[in-house]
């Protein structure tokens, strides 16, 4: 099993893309399972699972996976406040504090 350079890299706090993808067919990846697992989780580097050539699965470390999902649900969260204020339709951050009692 021979894994290639890394595609993510951590940086303080975030991990980044790197420009290198680590690739893998069904069966290797089958008859190597507890390995490439034990591989990831160490390096951080995710991994393709092939098909016939074809991309049908990523390994990652959980922390990368969990760091991608709180990025992507902050931007998703940055861009919904950005509409609304173009929209003009939110609550100032006073306003919601004084109605909750906290100002």
């Amino acid at each position: 099993m021979a894994l290639t350079a890394p595609f993510w890299r951590r940086q303080s706090d975030r991990w980044l893309y790197d420009s290198y993808m680590t690739e893998m067919a069904v069966s290797e990846a089958r008859d190597h399972l507890a390995e490439l697992i034990d591989a990831t989780r160490r390096s951080g580097d995710p991994v393709f699972v092939t098909r016939r050539g074809r991309r049908v699965a990523v390994i990652l470390d959980p922390e990368v996976y969990e760091q991608l999902l709180e990025d992507a649900e902050e931007a998703l969260d940055l861009a919904e406040l950005r509409a609304a204020r173009e929209d003009d339709d939110y609550i100032p951050w006073d306003e919601v504090k004084a109605d909750l009692g906290l100002a």
